[in-house]
């Protein structure tokens, strides 16, 4: 009897490619939400954890509704299991304590431990990925205290008092103590979480970023935006007032409301959206 391999596919997820970037995720409004850029070796929030997922060893959480958070202790406990190194876990600060006192509550039922690393941010904060790579939080606007995420590429570059001088110089001045070179920063990724427009607003970097990775709850005119910002959400007519801001390459639009069909999204978006926006969002449903 021949054996069947199938991949495993416990929890659904799309891919894009752009730029030199993979971006994978879901996300429903109170449902599930979960993203990963697998080349940045990293991921945003835990409603659910593909399979495929697994092999990510850091995850930033945006705020602790169990749609972003529900399968941290499962995630945590299948990288034991598959004898894989502790994973690190970047989440709101307020939260690492009742996060590390539901683990131990997962440890006591499931009777194995729950290993890993959890590390409270604020607003304002740095992260140190690599030499590459460095993360900021900012603080967003939802029912919850929240955080947002931008993934920034740093280089190196020479001053520009220096530029033009031989090698031998510029090796010379680096010798005798000179910082001949600075760091530059480019916004590659920015994540928002759930968030009203105020939380996007405040981070001029997320409307910069190479890819935006964001949230549009609500679509119909009849869906009053005053309510909708209430509770920490975002408009179609949100991106619109905005069209002008968005400097992104792509913007990724997800957190649909359950209330919608995917072809309800898909048309009314693409209806409504100015020419300055229609080829760079992407809705992600």
């Amino acid at each position: 009897m021949t054996e069947m391999h199938r991949p495993v596919d416990n929890a659904p997820f799309l891919t894009h490619h752009h730029g030199g970037l993979t971006i994978e995720g879901y996300s429903r409004a109170a449902v599930q939400s979960y993203w990963r850029i697998a080349e940045l070796k990293l991921g945003f929030d835990l409603g659910a954890q593909p399979w495929n997922f697994m092999g990510t060893p850091t995850w930033f959480v945006t705020h602790a509704h169990l749609d972003h958070i529900a399968a941290l202790p499962v995630y945590v406990a299948r990288r034991r299991m598959m004898r894989m190194e502790p994973p690190t876990l970047y989440l709101p600060e307020h939260v690492v304590e009742d996060v590390r006192k539901m683990l131990l509550l997962f440890q006591r039922l499931d009777r194995g431990r729950m290993i890993c690393e959890l590390k409270g941010l604020k607003a304002g904060d740095e992260v140190a990925l690599s030499r590459e790579h460095v993360v900021t939080t900012f603080a967003t606007s939802h029912t919850v205290p929240s955080l947002g995420y931008v993934v920034w590429e740093r280089r190196s570059k020479l001053k520009p008092e220096y530029v033009g001088l031989a090698g031998e110089q510029i090796r010379d001045l680096r010798l005798s103590g000179v910082a001949v070179t600075a760091e530059v920063r480019t916004p590659l990724v920015a994540y928002t979480g759930d968030t009203s427009p105020d939380g996007l607003d405040a981070c001029p970097a997320a409307f910069e970023a190479k890819v935006l990775i964001t949230e549009m709850s609500f679509i119909r005119p009849n869906h009053r935006r005053e309510k909708i910002h209430k509770f920490g959400h975002m408009h179609l007519d949100d991106f619109i007032e905005r069209a002008e801001q968005f400097r992104n390459e792509l913007i990724v639009c997800a957190h649909f409301s359950t209330r919608y069909h995917p072809d309800e999204v898909r048309r009314y978006v693409a209806a409504k959206l100015p020419p300055i926006l229609k080829d760079r969002v992407m809705v992600w449903i």
